[in-house]
C-alpha cells in the first residue's frame, strides 16, 4: 500500500494483518482523488477532510499529501489508532492532522463543536457492519459539518446498497470498481 501522489507520492503505508482492517485500495484511492480533482488539480488544496473509519488512514494521508490543510482520522480500533499514528510518522506529518480515537457518531459531535464545516467526509466502515453506513449517513445529514459544497463518499462492496438518501443528503454519483463502489452524496434540499 502507497501513497498515490502529491507531497508523498510512492511513500509506503503500513497495515495490520487480517480482514480486521480492510484497507482502501491503491487502485480505488486513486481511481476517487482522480474524480476530486478531474476538473481542477489544485482542488484539495487548503480543504478540511474528515476519514471516518479511518482504518490505517490511507485516505486522510492521501488527502494531506494532495494539500488538505487538516484532516481528522476517526477511528474507535486502538491497534488502527496506533497504525495511524505510525503512518503520519514515518511521513512526517505532525501538523494538520487529528486522530481521534472514538466512535464515528461521537467524534462527529467532537468535531463540529470545534470546526464549523468540512469540504470532504470519506467513510468506509468495515463491510460486516452495514448499519453503521445509514447510522453515519444521518448523522451527518443532520450535522453542521457539511455546507452546501460538502462532498460525503462512501466505500461498499458492490453487493450492498447504502441507499440513495438521508435526510437531504442525497447520492448524485455511484462508481463501480471491481466489487467495491464509491457512493457520492451531497445535501440537497428537499423540495
Amino acid at each position: 500500500m502507497r501513497v498515490i501522489a502529491g507531497k508523498f507520492r510512492s511513500r509506503t503505508l503500513q497495515s495490520l494483518p487480517g480482514m480486521d482492517v480492510r484497507p482502501t485500495s491503491d487502485k480505488l484511492r486513486e481511481t476517487l482523488f482522480n474524480v476530486l480533482t478531474a476538473s481542477d488539480p489544485s482542488a484539495l488544496e487548503g480543504t478540511v477532510w474528515i476519514d471516518l473509519f479511518a482504518g490505517t488512514g490511507a485516505v486522510g494521508i492521501e488527502a494531506a499529501s494532495r494539500g488538505a490543510s487538516t484532516v481528522y482520522f476517526v477511528e474507535s480500533s486502538l491497534a488502527a489508532v496506533d497504525l495511524i499514528k505510525k503512518n503520519l510518522g514515518s511521513l512526517g506529518i505532525g501538523s494538520g492532522v487529528q486522530i481521534i480515537s472514538q466512535s464515528v457518531l461521537r467524534a462527529l459531535r467532537a468535531i463540529s463543536d470545534k470546526h464549523s464545516a468540512a469540504d470532504y467526509v470519506f467513510l468506509d466502515p468495515p463491510y460486516k457492519l452495514e448499519e453503521a453506513y445509514e447510522e453515519t449517513l444521518l448523522a451527518l445529514s443532520n450535522s453542521t459539518l457539511l455546507k452546501p459544497t460538502t462532498i460525503v463518499i462512501a466505500e461498499h462492496q458492490k453487493r450492498f446498497d447504502p441507499g440513495e438518501t438521508f435526510g437531504e443528503l442525497n447520492r448524485y454519483r455511484k462508481l463501480i470498481q471491481g466489487d467495491a463502489v464509491l457512493s457520492f452524496y451531497r445535501r440537497t434540499p428537499n423540495a
